[in-house]
């Protein structure tokens, strides 16, 4: 039995994704007849066809849809590891991909990579702004090293979560506009046009599943949008939003206003079947410290606690 190859796997994802074996081999810098036949070779060692080529248009089989995903995890598990040992082996400094929630990149993550650079400036960084599900989904696949996600995740999913922070919702509306009372109940959404996240996003299910626990189905004026759009949205007065506190620093055009609704606890999280590499330990430690000192001195955002963890060590 001969074994499959990562140069097989890698020609079999360059196809699934470009659906055409000239464009693939094209951007791999191989010749067409040598991908085709290493496909044609993992398919028959794996002893079903991955891909139908019927009247020229390339299409995944149901042996290929489930082989993707996995090629891809294996792929990118295999470049961790070579940028792994090279950084151990002193030949490169190494990369981290981080994946964090929107509130968190136009929050706190400046100032914690900013430290983090300063300390080891041969460590790429590699950013990856989304909501939770998305940036859960990223890291189980092996395309990130750590993600700042929120919590709780589903019981089946494989990954280890550190709690770091926990951080009020409120209600954003213009600055010149006044709420009736202070605190807002889900409630007081009713009949009012909200200014909703795409999906993906754990504020947007969370705003939909409390509206909905409170007998009503919420009014979307807007929805679809990142987190800038969002609150560029709100100030423009197309309607209100539901969103985490730290997101309204420097934006004196908002007014955020308590709601009566449970806050969101972050994690720093990582695969359990694999060993976080240095340059995300280094990160945790870092992010650790950061926010620790950022709890003593009171220049946390307003709304938002640290869950410090005694256990981090920089190894």
């Amino acid at each position: 039995m001969v074994p499959v190859q990562l140069q097989q796997l890698a020609y079999f994802v360059a196809v699934a994704e470009l659906r055409h074996f000239t464009q693939a081999a094209e951007s791999l810098g191989v010749a067409q007849p040598s991908l085709s036949k290493q496909i044609r070779t993992l398919e028959t060692e794996l002893g079903a066809p991955l891909l139908s080529r019927a009247r020229g248009n390339i299409a995944l089989t149901p042996a290929g849809e489930a082989l993707l995903p996995l090629a891809k995890r294996i792929l990118a598990d295999v470049d961790t590891a070579r940028l792994e040992v090279r950084e151990l082996a002193g030949l490169v400094r190494g990369r981290l991909r981080l994946g964090a929630t929107p509130s968190l990149c136009a929050g706190l993550l400046a100032d914690v990579l900013r430290k983090f650079h300063d300390a080891y400036p041969g460590i790429r960084l590699v950013v990856e702004e989304g909501g939770s599900r998305d940036l859960v989904r990223d890291l189980t696949r092996g395309l990130l090293d750590l993600a700042l996600v929120i919590l709780p995740l589903a019981d089946d999913t494989p990954l280890v979560t550190t709690p770091i922070l926990r951080e009020n919702l409120v209600v954003v509306m213009p600055s010149d506009q006044r709420p009736r009372h202070v605190p807002l109940r889900i409630e007081d959404l009713r009949n009012r046009p909200l200014v909703m996240f795409r999906s993906g996003y754990d504020v947007r299910e969370a705003t939909i599943g409390a509206c909905r626990q409170a007998g009503f189905e919420p009014i979307f004026a807007v929805e679809g949008g990142e987190m800038d759009a969002v609150l560029r949205f709100v100030e423009a007065g197309l309607g209100i939003a539901v969103v985490p506190s730290m997101v309204l620093a420097g934006r004196p055009r908002l007014r955020g206003v308590p709601l009566t609704m449970p806050g969101r606890t972050i994690a720093i999280a990582h695969r359990k079947d694999v060993e976080p590499i240095h340059a995300a330990r280094a990160f945790h430690a870092t992010l650790e410290v950061f926010l620790a000192e950022a709890a003593r001195t009171g220049d946390l955002p307003t709304g938002v606690d640290h869950l410090p963890d005694p256990a981090v060590i920089l190894k």
